[in-house]
């Protein structure tokens, strides 16, 4: 297998004069860049002194997550010749806070999939459970983290 490498840069852009004096002193606005690709403006949760109109971290990882797999069921699918013509998916990801250091407890994928109208009761069923679960195994990001990545799927037939 092949390996693969993601280089990326990241700029904090908080110092508001005091550097990091004080946990209230500065901003946690930061800049993510990948050559050939637009900036990526983040900053830390709103929770944790972060500005609410940037991507935090917490919410990327859920992103990564929902992303990774998307793209991975789409590839099974189309191996095994189910057709889909739409996919949405409203994940949530559960963090806790209460430990010392907070982590995160479970992220759900709740993929809502459309299938060609033409397609079998029986490929139907199968693109729910089963061929998410194949993705699931396929997914590099789920493979990679330590908590549960659990999905709640629903298959309908396109009009």
């Amino acid at each position: 297998m092949a390996v693969h490498s993601y280089k990326t840069t990241i700029e904090w852009q908080g110092n508001q004069g005091f550097g990091t004096r004080a946990y209230v002193s500065y901003a946690r606005d930061f800049s993510a860049r990948i050559a050939g690709k637009p900036e990526l403006l983040g900053s830390a949760d709103p929770a944790f002194r972060g500005d609410t109109s940037r991507h935090n971290p917490e919410d990327l990882l859920v992103i990564a997550l929902s992303s990774c797999h998307m793209m991975s069921y789409l590839h099974v699918c189309a191996t095994k010749r189910v057709v889909v013509t739409a996919y949405i998916d409203e994940a949530q990801g559960t963090m806790d806070t209460e430990l010392t250091h907070g982590r995160f407890r479970e992220v759900i994928l709740r993929p809502r999939v459309t299938v060609a109208a033409d397609t079998t009761d029986a490929d139907v069923e199968r693109a729910g459970r089963e061929l998410h679960t194949e993705a699931s195994r396929g997914c590099f990001i789920a493979s990679s983290v330590n908590f549960p990545v659990r999905h709640e799927p629903r298959v309908v037939r396109g009009s």
